[in-house]
């Protein structure tokens, strides 16, 4: 393998794993915020800041990932 090819495998690796890790964090905060909601509807608020939080920190998760690879790319 050249280096260029392994290069190319290093920035799928990472979008690939950059991308699936924070998709399933979102959806288990999703799910766990909505069953907590649903047991305790007077706290939804409280619940949905931090639930808005954490999901943005997933998120952020992503998009370094995606700089990580675009890094690799053109450099």
């Amino acid at each position: 393998m050249t280096e260029e090819m392994i290069k190319i495998v290093a920035i799928g690796l990472i979008m690939a794993v950059g991308t699936i890790a924070p998709a399933i964090a979102i959806g288990k905060i999703g799910s766990t915020a909505s069953d907590a909601i649903g047991r305790n509807p007077e706290a939804s608020s409280k619940i949905q800041t931090a639930m808005i939080l954490a999901l943005a920190f997933a998120e952020a998760i992503a998009i370094y990932g995606l700089v990580t690879a675009l890094i690799l790319k053109f450099v």
